[in-house]
């Protein structure tokens, strides 16, 4: 059986290595939080883009 992907379970890996996690790059996610939690004064998450929910209901209708 194929590795799917672990952000699109519809979608076979294709090894783009954006599931490789932030601090240990040999690593892939699993969802630690290590990378947002800590013993540090401050954190930071980029976020590149999002979508309002009636945009997200128009491009994934079957969500």
């Amino acid at each position: 059986m194929e590795k799917m992907c672990i952000y699109d379970t519809d979608k076979v890996c294709d090894n783009c290595y954006e599931c490789r996690c932030d601090l240990d790059p040999e690593k892939i996610c699993d969802n630690c939080m290590e990378c947002v939690k800590g013993n540090v004064d401050y954190r930071a998450i980029v976020v590149e883009d999002f979508q309002m929910e009636e945009e997200f209901k128009r491009t994934h209708p079957d969500a």
